[in-house]
């Protein structure tokens, strides 16, 4: 099991990211609780640095598996259906803008809030038809460069694009490109799944990534959700991406952190046992 967890690169008002800043100090604290990856929350690669990124992780050894461009609608409002079409078009850009940084880390490029919501005097179907033709454009951006983008199905409390896997494979049909497929959330999945083992197995190799909390938001090992299923679900799909940790940083994140990979990895050993039993009879 290969695990990461989320780190923003700037400080941000997204709650559920135990890391924000201080990249080094804060990377070195990662590997040394054993992380393999480290997934980058970047609002604008503009403002970052990718040599002093690249160093940091080569110097730690770390992967980064993923790139998170939400914090452009939580810190800057841009968003797929957005009336105003220069807004639309900037939130086009700026995925676009992620495509060089993503080859660069062999990195996915995840679609989250960047999708937006149903704002006042916009239909849900043109919303969805916005959605689809960024999502169109993107894509075709990224392909070229081996980029793959993964759009996270996100509870009907945060937007009402999107909320499920059943939808996800609907738009990953109308959108039409290989490159682009689902991450998966248990959070989110436990609010919106009626069964979220089967859900995994419907989604199965249109996973591009996964993520993990528990049913409170908090650590995995906080809540009430069945994580050794779940994983194992995941992993019988032939998944072989990461697993990374999008949490609440509580009760703080250094705590929240050590506790989640304990946890995870207890489970892997878990999994790896009862596989080991099944193959030896």
């Amino acid at each position: 099991m290969k695990l990461a967890i989320v780190l923003s690169t700037q400080p941000a008002r997204f709650n559920a990211v135990a890391f924000k800043g201080d990249l080094e100090a804060n990377i070195a604290k990662i590997v040394r609780w054993g992380y393999d990856g480290v997934e980058l929350a970047i609002r604008d690669p503009k403002l970052t640095d990718a040599d002093v990124i690249e160093a940091i992780a080569r110097r730690h050894g770390l992967a980064i598996p993923a790139i998170g461009t939400g914090q452009a609608w939580g810190e800057e409002g841009l968003s797929f259906p957005d009336p105003d079409p220069a807004i639309r078009r900037a939130a086009i850009e700026r995925v676009k803008s992620h495509i060089p940084l993503a080859a660069r880390f062999d990195a996915i490029i995840i679609i989250g809030l960047l999708r937006g919501i149903v704002k006042p005097g916009v239909s849900q179907e043109q919303a969805m038809q916005w959605v689809i033709e960024a999502l169109q454009e993107c894509s075709a951006a990224a392909a070229p460069a081996g980029v793959r983008l993964a759009l996270e199905p996100i509870n009907r409390y945060e937007t009402t694009l999107i909320n499920n896997v059943r939808e996800g494979l609907d738009l990953i049909d109308r959108v039409g490109a290989d490159n682009f497929g689902l991450l998966l959330d248990t959070f989110h999945m436990n609010i919106e799944e009626p069964d979220m083992e089967e859900s995994i197995r419907m989604a199965s190799d249109r996973i591009f990534h996964f993520h993990v909390a528990d049913s409170n938001r908090w650590h995995p090992g906080a809540g009430h959700l069945d994580f050794a299923a779940l994983l194992g679900t995941l992993y019988e799909t032939g998944y072989q991406g990461f697993v990374s940790g999008e949490f609440m940083p509580e009760p703080d994140a250094d705590t929240a952190a050590e506790r989640a990979i304990a946890y995870l990895r207890a489970i892997e050993n878990a999994i790896s046992s009862l596989s080991s039993s099944f193959s030896s009879r």
